[in-house]
């Protein structure tokens, strides 16, 4: 299973600000997908309250990474930075789910690689 590299991982917040300011972005029941162009690929995630207390929040979090190592890191474009949102549904909502609604924000957003 490919791996997140610490050096591709969003943690700063004028990054995220910087995504959210590029306004493409596609809500599913249980995230947000956020994109803009950058120099690498880049992925951030994060869960506000409204998901739950940290426990809930965490897990979230740890859902929505094990989803971008399964897809977003083999087949979205490179040369864009993506941020994941969790909602709160995400935390019930099949992980077989999850996947599908990835997939299909990737193909609406033009950012599935090799489909041009």
């Amino acid at each position: 299973m490919p791996t997140l590299p610490d050096s591709h991982v969003l943690k700063k917040r004028r990054d995220f600000l910087k995504v959210a300011a590029f306004d493409r972005k596609w809500v599913t029941q249980g995230f947000v997908l956020q994109a803009a162009p950058g120099s690498s690929k880049g992925l951030g995630f994060t869960a506000s309250k409204r998901v739950g207390h940290a426990v809930l929040r965490n897990r979230a979090k740890r859902r929505l990474r094990a989803l971008a190592r399964e897809v977003l890191v083999p087949h979205a474009k490179t040369g864009h930075h993506y941020v994941l949102i969790a909602r709160a549904s995400v935390l019930t909502c099949p992980y077989q789910d999850l996947r599908r609604d990835m997939l299909w924000a990737l193909k609406r957003l033009s950012l599935l690689d090799g489909e041009d």
